[in-house]
C-alpha cells in the first residue's frame, strides 16, 4: 500500500503552480533571470566568463532572496519593511502612557476646589467692597 504524508497543519501548504514552484517563486525566478542573463552576455566578452558569471549571481540573488526566504509564515518584503519601519520611520523610544481614571478624576476634582474658591473670593471681595462703598 502507498504511503503519502498528510502535514497536519494545513496552513503551511502552498498550492504549486509550475515545476512544483507557487507562483510567487516562478515570478521571482522569472525577473532574477529576466536580469541576471542579459548581465551575463554582455560582460562576458568584457570581464571573462568567470567574473560575469559571478556578476550574473550577485544581481540574480536578490531575487531568489525574494522567491525563497520566509520567516514565521511571512515574506521577505514583509519582514523588510517592519524593520524598516521599525528601525527608521517610528520614534526609537516610545513614551508608555496609560489612561488613568482615578488620575483624571482627582484632577477635576482639584480644578473644581479651585473654581469654587476664586468664585467665593471673588464674591466676598465684592460685598467687602460694597460694604466699604456703602461707608463713604
Amino acid at each position: 500500500m502507498a504511503y503519502v504524508p498528510v502535514p497536519k497543519d494545513l496552513t503551511r501548504v502552498k498550492s504549486k503552480f509550475l515545476f512544483n514552484l507557487t507562483k510567487r517563486q516562478v515570478i521571482c525566478f522569472g525577473l532574477g533571470a529576466l536580469f541576471g542573463v542579459p548581465v551575463f552576455f554582455l560582460s562576458k566578452g568584457a570581464i571573462g566568463v568567470n567574473m560575469a558569471a559571478a556578476l550574473m549571481i550577485l544581481i540574480m540573488l536578490p531575487f531568489f532572496m525574494f522567491a525563497m526566504f520566509e520567516r514565521n509564515g511571512q515574506p521577505l518584503e514583509v519582514l523588510l519593511k517592519h524593520y524598516i519601519e521599525a528601525r527608521f520611520v517610528r520614534p526609537r523610544t516610545r513614551a508608555y502612557e496609560t489612561d488613568n481614571f482615578y488620575a483624571v478624576t482627582e484632577q477635576n476634582i482639584r480644578n473644581r476646589r479651585e473654581v469654587r474658591k476664586i468664585l467665593h473670593g471673588k464674591e466676598k471681595g465684592k460685598d467687602k467692597g460694597k460694604d466699604q462703598a456703602d461707608a463713604c
